[in-house]
């Protein structure tokens, strides 16, 4: 570790040797070498030149002898070890050798043809081949060579050894100093100073540090003193903080978190935090970093178990910094909020709970519906879902107030708690419509036997005398339905098919209400295109006078021509339009257009002091009805008289003041009153007293029946019909029969005294001829 930078030094220095100065030397020594192999091969050729020739005669004479004695001559010369003659016969073959046997290098053979000149020309009688030891890298110096070098070698050592001692003295020395003062500040905690002057890098380097040291000496003084204030804030501040390592370890308290949880600081120092929550809080806790932006303060609310086992609700939030060395890694602040989290545990029951029947309300069914359809994909159970509408209900608050509306609603649900099973739940939804909820294996099953549970507790009136009953519709989770929303949606479906099959009773859903759902969104959208496309005209019906056949009036009746469907049912599309209060706007266009037509067939002949029926709906008795009904006829110049406001039971049902002052602003105007479908539903003689109606129009059923084959119900209705005609006679109504289509309907209602009829007998309605 100390030796790193002169090692590396050391390692820089060879390094260059071996790349610059040991290539030179290799390539110095090759070159050498291939001197003194170069002249060895130029003396060896001159030899074999000169002894190739003195070779030839005893070769060619076959004179051992001389052959060995040239061949001594020739091993025996500079650098030749072994000489070989052969003759090309093989019958010669003299081979001369110095090679001690201990030599185990490499020979190198040089050949050369010996010749010989006959009479009969040149002549090859052999080869002379000479061996030489090979040369290595040093085998090839010289004296001066070797001197050279071993200079060299010097020069290079004395520079390397000159680097070294330069570095160790005036490199190594002052970092030494360096390490140990840095060395010493670490183990003994004080600031230790460089010992070193000079001009140079290192000089600098040790002034800086020591400055260095000097400041930070100065800055730890300040930091102490600091961090003892700190702390004394830390413990003096009337608020619960405490401080968690990386293990979530405390590692430091306040005296008010002391104070205000009970334990002592001994006990809590070093002990996990999660250990003071509850069980279902910790996660909660642990994953508070997860939830929130590391940079900012991170929030969380848990339960915590103080020293005497109390449970506190304790709102954490923490805030992570640098530390600068000290060992608190976060500071966080616990406030207690035990009474604001019971205040939202309140306010939340508040606003998911119906404030007149401790139900839940429409927020809280929807939350629970969701949870008990995933619990019942958990279980393999089925969710049967319960919409339940009170009937007649808006009567109570009409007739008997709002008061004994609420008293006849708590008292329907303290009836219906006595059925429910805990996992069961129930809700108001709104106004007189509640929902329940069973889980059950055999859903249909346990949904039927609560639909009778609930007729059952209609046994008994509520109030004095005050008997109710109930439409429910029943969808079964998963068969009816996949989500919360749809359950919902086709338990209302059903409920809605209960009441228009007559109400009182359960019906379950199926798969024609959503066609009949379908067909009514379908009237829907052709009332809303009809409306701004200008599909909706007035048909006129015309109303006769039953003595004379004469044409007295016309009724005007609503009809939707649709581009491609034609004439649309009407009776559909008023169910639709009042039950979606577009009624209004439809009656408007219904009545502007009947007017207008009115004023055309006025120019007729004999047409002039007809009158024109109109029927309203009571959702269009608003108060602006008078005036714009007065607009109406004053653009188009027609007598008040000459119009008949028709009016149903219905609109006198709801015994609404305002109604029946419009009513009573419409007579004063000049217009007649007709009551119309009279003798049908609740049908009361007192509204005869009540309202200033000037006709009376028979229901068509009557009309029907009046020559039914059976001759109890045909006495009965023309008793009602005579009853209903005599008694409007006297209170000085004229009195109209609907539905008239045959001739003797039409001769039995002009003997019994009718004023007027109207039907297809006389006429169907039809658009006006312009």
């Amino acid at each position: 570790m100390h030796n790193s930078v002169q090692n590396r030094f050391l390692a820089i220095v060879c390094g260059a040797l071996l790349l610059f100065v040991a290539p030179l030397f290799v390539l110095f020594l090759f070159l050498s070498s291939e001197r003194a192999d170069k002249e060895i091969r130029d003396h060896i050729s001159v030899l074999l030149v000169a002894n190739a020739q003195a070779l030839a005669k005893p070769l060619w004479d076959l004179d051992d002898d001389s052959v060995a004695q040239i061949s001594a001559t020739v091993v025996s010369q500079g650098a030749i070890v072994k000489v070989q003659v052969r003759d090309q016969s093989g019958q010669l073959d003299v081979t001369q050798s110095t090679i001690p046997k201990s030599f185990r290098g490499e020979l190198i053979q040089v050949s050369r043809a010996i010749i010989y000149n006959t009479v009969d020309g040149p002549k090859n009688l052999g080869t002379i081949s000479v061996f030489y030891p090979a040369l290595g890298l040093f085998g090839g110096l010289k004296h001066e060579e070797i001197v050279f070098m071993a200079i060299f070698v010097f020069a290079v050592l004395t520079v390397f050894s000159a680097a070294l001692i330069g570095n160790r003295i005036f490199v190594i020395r002052p970092l030494m100093r360096l390490i140990a003062a840095i060395e010493a500040t670490g183990q003994l905690g004080s600031r230790h100073h460089v010992d070193w002057r000079s001009n140079d890098e290192m000089g600098r380097l040790a002034s800086s540090f020591n400055e260095m040291q000097s400041k930070l000496e100065s800055e730890e003084r300040e930091l102490k003193l600091a961090h003892r204030r700190a702390i004394d804030i830390y413990d003096l501040t009337p608020a619960m903080l405490f401080s968690l390592d990386e293990e979530n370890r405390i590692t430091a308290v306040s005296d008010y978190w002391l104070f205000a949880t009970g334990y002592l600081r001994r006990d809590v120092i070093g002990k996990r935090f999660i250990d003071l929550v509850t069980a279902e809080t910790r996660d909660i806790f642990l994953d508070r970093n997860t939830r929130s932006d590391s940079a900012a303060a991170s929030g969380v609310t848990v339960k915590f178990i103080c020293a005497n086992g109390r449970l506190m609700d304790v709102l954490i939030l923490e805030s992570k910094a640098a530390t600068g060395g000290h060992d608190l890694l976060s500071l966080s602040v616990m406030t207690d909020v035990t009474e604001l989290k019971a205040s939202e545990a309140r306010n939340h029951q508040q606003a998911i709970s119906d404030h007149l029947t401790g139900l839940l309300n429409r927020q809280g069914f929807e939350a629970v519906l969701d949870r008990k359809i995933h619990q019942a994909d958990q279980t393999g159970n089925e969710l049967a879902c319960l919409f339940v509408d009170l009937d007649r209900f808006k009567w109570i608050n009409d007739n008997l107030g709002h008061a004994e509306g609420d008293n006849a609603l708590r008292e329907f649900v303290e009836r219906l708690k006595m059925h429910l099973a805990p996992s069961d739940e129930a809700a108001r939804l709104g106004g007189d419509e509640f929902a329940i909820l069973l889980p059950a294996k055999d859903a249909v099953r346990r949904a039927t036997a609560m639909a009778e549970q609930i007729a059952s507790v209609f046994h008994d009136p509520f109030g004095s005398d005050l008997h109710l009953s109930a439409s429910v519709g029943i969808a079964i989770y998963p068969h009816h339905a996949m989500n919360a929303a749809e359950l919902l949606q086709k338990s209302d479906m059903a409920m809605y098919a209960k009441k228009r099959d007559g109400k009182n009773g359960a019906q379950l859903f199926d798969n024609s209400m959503l066609d009949h759902a379908r067909a009514r969104a379908e009237i829907e959208t052709c009332i809303e295109t009809g409306l701004s496309e200008n599909w909706f005209d007035a048909y006129l019906q015309p109303i006769v006078n039953l003595n004379g056949r004469g044409i007295a009036g016309f009724e005007a009746l609503m009809r939707l021509n649709h581009p491609q469907k034609g004439l649309m049912a009407p009776a559909d599309i008023i169910e639709v339009a009042e039950e979606t209060s577009r009624i209004v706007r439809v009656g408007n266009v219904i009545m502007e257009k009947a007017i207008s037509h009115l004023a055309r067939i006025s120019r007729l002949p004999g047409m002039q002091d007809s009158y024109l029926a109109i029927n309203f709906s009571p959702l269009q008795f608003e108060a602006a009805l008078p005036a714009r009904l007065a607009s109406l006829l004053g653009r188009h110049g027609i007598r008040p008289e000459r119009i008949v406001v028709e009016i149903t039971e219905a609109v006198l049902m709801h015994n609404n003041p305002e109604i029946r002052t419009i009513v009573g602003e419409i007579r004063r105007f000049g217009c007649r009153i007709a009551l119309d479908d009279f003798g049908t539903g609740y049908s009361s003689l007192s509204y005869l007293n009540r309202f200033p109606v000037d006709i009376i129009k028979v229901d068509q059923s009557f009309t029907r029946s009046i020559n039914d084959a059976n001759e109890g119900v045909r006495q009965k209705s023309r008793t009602l019909v005579e009853s209903i005609t005599t008694l409007s006679h006297k209170m000085g109504c004229a009195v109209i029969a609907e539905g008239i289509e045959t001739e003797d309907e039409c001769r039995t209602l002009h003997d019994m005294g009718l004023d007027f009829g109207q039907g297809y007998l006389f006429h169907r309605p039809r658009m006006p001829i312009a």
